[in-house]
């Protein structure tokens, strides 16, 4: 059972003061909580893609780059790459440069994205939203394939038999899709053999069972080893030493940013009875103190079947400092609760509940 991290970068306003943090200063704490996060023993970290003034990171290989050199175990992903307005090329190249510049710990979380910024950016229609990313993906598989490529499509020009370079430490270099949900998404990861992420932030996790299920089902028919396919989750939440405290401090800064996209997307407003419903056990908010946290964390992973596990804290803007305690606590007490009490249950031959 792997345990880490995901941020978008925030750089909203702070609830309390109404100061907005620069984008710069936000990437370098974002450095130091990675660091962070190797420290304590974690898995994973991953960076989210962007193109708009409230997030700071529209590159999330730089940033995972530049805290490549000061860690040494921690996996490092994309969270998500929004592969239908990207260049295949490029991100293979950007994220080979990772995988050789941190020796192996590179991956990337390939998705059609939520936000839309980044189409009219770089020149794509939205109408060809599905049609970009499947193309794309094609690209990028082929690109880990082999050291040359020959490729046609319709979006991007040719490639005949031409090199890619660097080629990275891993073999093949790690890709996921990343899903919301989406049906079609989810089989197509299971066709493809490739691991699967979804963003649980909302209603009751149990419900994406079926969608695991069927998952491992595509994948079985496409004669892949089901046994070796990892699914992993990405959920808000936040650690704090005391569960009325982190409960507290979680709130202001989720309300916040929750109601800023809500009004984008015609979402009703985000109150506190929204927020208490989604602490419960069955709810997606992963907030609390270490035992609640870690709770929450072993029934996701025995009612769903997710494998890997990404607390995305924090969701906002929040001080950085309680973000580095959450950190901590998560790497250092919650971890620990979980991989003990999941070897045990599945050493044990215990049944999915």
């Amino acid at each position: 059972m792997e345990i880490g991290l995901s941020t978008f970068v925030e750089t909203t306003p702070d609830v309390t003061t109404g100061e907005t943090i620069s984008h710069a200063e936000r990437l370098r704490e974002i450095v130091e909580e990675i660091v962070l996060a190797d420290k304590v023993g974690l898995d994973v970290f991953g960076v989210g893609e962007h193109h708009r003034k409230d997030y700071a990171a529209s590159n999330p290989a730089v940033v995972l780059a530049a805290a490549a050199a000061q860690t040494r175990w921690i996996r490092l992903t994309s969270a998500v790459t929004v592969l239908s307005s990207a260049d295949p090329v490029r991100v293979f190249q950007d994220f080979a440069t990772l995988d050789g510049l941190s020796n192996g710990r590179a991956e990337i979380m390939a998705g059609r994205g939520s936000f839309i910024e980044s189409f009219p950016l770089f020149g794509y229609a939205l109408d060809d939203y599905d049609e970009l990313f499947e193309e794309k993906l094609d690209l990028l598989l082929k690109l880990r394939e082999s050291e040359k490529v020959t490729w046609s499509g319709k979006h991007r020009a040719s490639i005949n038999n031409l090199g890619v370079y660097p080629r990275p430490v891993q073999n093949p270099l790690p890709v996921w899709i990343g899903s919301g949900g989406n049906t079609e998404s989810v089989i197509r990861a299971g066709l493809l053999g490739l691991p699967l992420v979804l963003a649980i932030i909302g209603g009751r996790p149990v419900q994406f069972a079926p969608l695991v299920q069927l998952y491992k089902k595509a994948a079985k028919q496409a004669g892949h080893d089901v046994s070796k396919l990892t699914v992993a989750s990405h959920s808000h939440g936040f650690v704090g030493e005391q569960q009325e405290d982190a409960v507290e401090r979680f709130f202001p800064s989720t309300q916040a940013s929750m109601n800023i996209i809500g009004r984008e997307r015609g979402w009703g407003h985000y109150g506190r009875a929204s927020y208490d419903a989604a602490r419960s056990l069955e709810g997606a908010l992963y907030v609390g103190d270490v035992e609640t946290v870690a709770n929450k964390i072993i029934y996701l992973r025995k009612k769903v079947g997710i494998t890997r596990f990404m607390l995305h804290c924090p969701l906002g803007t929040m001080p950085h400092a309680d973000v580095m305690r959450s950190i901590e606590l998560l790497g250092a007490e919650v971890a620990p609760r979980v991989r003990e009490e999941i070897a045990r249950w599945e050493a044990a031959g215990e049944p999915e509940e």
